[in-house]
């Protein structure tokens, strides 16, 4: 069962190659590191996947493998004005070898945009994901 709403879904699932996600990691050191990066929703919608060329390498993935934690903010802003996405917060897991990646395993969930309301605040959806969302 997916920990995303049905509006989520669609919204990580509309295929937009040109949404990029921002990945939120701390490092070792306390110091915070913000990165824009590609993603991917895996097949049964529990977790997000981050990949890349020299991932192992990268201070986001050094952050991962120290701390387990990070967070990703996927969104865009439609015309004229309506900004819209989804936060996720969580475990992380990095997982080193051949086809080496990250592992974001939602905790917490908060979407912006994606529901019928007259205002943004109106359409602003926080929850926590009961175990992680991850077996």
């Amino acid at each position: 069962m997916s920990v995303f709403s049905t509006a989520e879904l669609a919204y990580l699932r509309d295929g937009d190659p040109r949404r990029l996600g921002r990945l939120a990691t701390v490092g070792a050191d306390g110091v915070p590191h913000v990165v824009p990066l590609g993603w991917s929703l895996d097949p049964s919608a529990t977790f997000i996947e981050i990949g890349g060329r020299g991932l192992v390498r990268s201070k986001k993935f050094r952050d991962v493998a120290a701390t387990g934690r990070a967070a990703l903010v996927i969104d865009d802003v439609l015309p004229p004005w309506r900004p819209r996405g989804v936060e996720i917060r969580g475990r992380a897991e990095a997982v080193p070898g051949p086809a080496a990646h990250i592992r974001l395993i939602p905790e917490r969930v908060i979407s912006w945009g994606l529901h019928d309301g007259p205002t943004i605040e109106a359409t602003y959806r926080s929850r926590d994901v009961a175990g992680g969302g991850h077996a």
